[in-house]
């Protein structure tokens, strides 16, 4: 057993698999996902039901982060961006913060490399789940960057400042 496996097995991530990585296929369907939503519910909705995703479906990895503070945050990534095919990612643990710094994000690389039409807004779902995360954690959460590099950054006492949403830029074409 390699250590991705284990690490998935000791409870970082809400979900067990018997392979060390996921299919990266999977982003195409996300895609998808995110787009019928917005047709169909529109962008208030699509972000309605990223923040409940993350309040209820995350549920169980909100109160790891809440009993364990920003080590358990730094270990959820960890393990989550080991399982996740095609990421440069590097999360690191600074004063009062988890920062992850995402050189290639391993959704918008598969899907721009199979030249498919991604959202635009993909890259806001990873500040509306992560903030809804942070917030049941009793943290906070912001993002900048995006179109396949950006910045996460994870507070253990949120910043009197909200997320300034133009920070995220839009998904370009291929």
């Amino acid at each position: 057993m390699d250590k991705t496996h284990s690490v998935m097995k000791a409870g970082n991530l809400p979900y067990h698999d018997t392979k060390p990585q996921g299919a990266a296929d999977f982003y195409f369907a996300i895609n998808a996902t995110f787009r019928f939503i917005q047709d169909r519910l529109g962008r208030q909705g699509w972000i309605a039901y990223l923040r409940q995703l993350g309040a209820r479906y995350f549920a169980p990895v909100n109160d790891s982060w809440r009993q364990g503070g920003l080590p358990a945050v730094a270990g959820y990534w960890r393990a989550f961006f080991a399982a996740e095919p095609g990421g440069a990612v590097e999360v690191r643990e600074e004063a009062g913060t988890v920062v992850l710094d995402i050189g290639r994000c391993p959704a918008i690389h598969h899907l721009k490399t199979h030249a498919r039409e991604v959202v635009p807004s993909y890259c806001e779902h990873c500040y509306h789940l992560g903030q809804a995360r942070a917030e049941a954690a009793g943290m906070a959460m912001r993002l900048e960057g995006g179109d396949g590099q950006c910045r996460h950054v994870y507070f253990a006492h949120p910043p009197e400042t909200p997320q300034d949403m133009s920070a995220i830029r839009a998904v370009t074409s291929c």
